[in-house]
């Protein structure tokens, strides 16, 4: 009898084991598929210390091809809801692997209502067709942007809208050539903007006066911890990423901006704790 009962009882805790172990892979599976479900942020910027300027841009970053509804009109109808005045695309909008119809859907019914502005991200010249890209995406009226500078005036205001490619085939001489040549063609006076996919270089935007970075890059990290907002890992910056949602004040003044990224299903990882992102910047 005494050996009985103890079977019976180390029986029963093995049973606790396995549901508090079913328990925990259901709450992390639920919080995953929670986690897929795209968030509209908006973060509010003064610049140059002037106050407000009412201009509303909508940057989007990493979508990898993803599929957001049917033309998708999920994502579209988010964008159109945040009434931007237009859409800085920060790279890896194309994936290397998924085919191109998610992106070109987006992409063709951006271009068609609002100003677009373009930089490359390291999958696009992984998919060995940046060039191709850059020219489809110039044919729908996307403006890209290597090494090269936009003005623009909106409300008054003059935007200097600079952007580099992604430094995946060049060298840091060669990506900083790009930078130098687009920062040449600002003005002090007009506010200046730099697209760049990746967050990680602050060292290196340190030694420009851009008023405002955007980038994505980080997929914030994956994982990401809530409270400190750091990622479990992020490319380039590896474990405990720092530079992975929100923005950073940098030691120069320039604020970086750091985007979530909407990539979902091109992922080898779930995302947990971290929404994909469609992400308008008031300044």
């Amino acid at each position: 009898m005494e050996y009985r009962c103890f079977d019976m009882k180390h029986g029963e805790k093995k049973k606790k084991k396995i549901r508090r172990l079913i328990i925990i892979l259901l709450v992390f599976l639920g919080l995953s598929v929670w986690s897929w479900v795209p968030f509209r942020e908006t973060f509010k910027i003064s610049l140059k210390d002037e106050g407000s300027y009412g201009i509303r841009m909508v940057l989007i970053t990493d979508l990898h091809s993803c599929y957001y509804g049917k033309g998708q009109k999920s994502l579209i109808s988010k964008i159109e809801k945040e009434e931007p005045d237009m859409i800085m695309l920060g790279g890896d909008i194309f994936d290397d692997k998924l085919g191109d119809k998610n992106a070109e859907l987006l992409l063709q019914s951006l271009a068609d209502k609002y100003p677009c502005f373009y930089v490359t991200g390291n999958h696009e010249f992984w998919s060995g067709r940046a060039d191709e890209i850059k020219e489809y995406l110039e044919s729908i009226g996307v403006t890209v942007l290597a090494g090269d500078c936009k003005t623009i005036e909106k409300n008054g205001v003059f935007l200097d809208i600079c952007g580099v490619d992604d430094p995946t085939d060049m060298t840091t001489a060669e990506w900083k050539k790009q930078l130098d040549a687009a920062y040449t063609k600002t003005q002090e006076s007009h506010v200046r903007i730099l697209l760049s996919h990746r967050p990680e270089k602050v060292s290196v935007y340190e030694e420009y006066d851009f008023d405002l970075i955007l980038s994505g890059h980080a997929h914030a990290g994956q994982f990401r911890i809530p409270i400190i907002n750091r990622g479990l890992y992020a490319p380039d910056q590896g474990f405990m990423a720092k530079y992975v949602d929100g923005t950073y004040k940098l030691s120069n003044g320039s604020i970086l901006v750091v985007s979530r990224g909407l990539a979902r299903e091109s992922l080898f990882m779930p995302r947990f704790f971290n929404h994909p992102q469609i992400l308008t910047i008031e300044i």
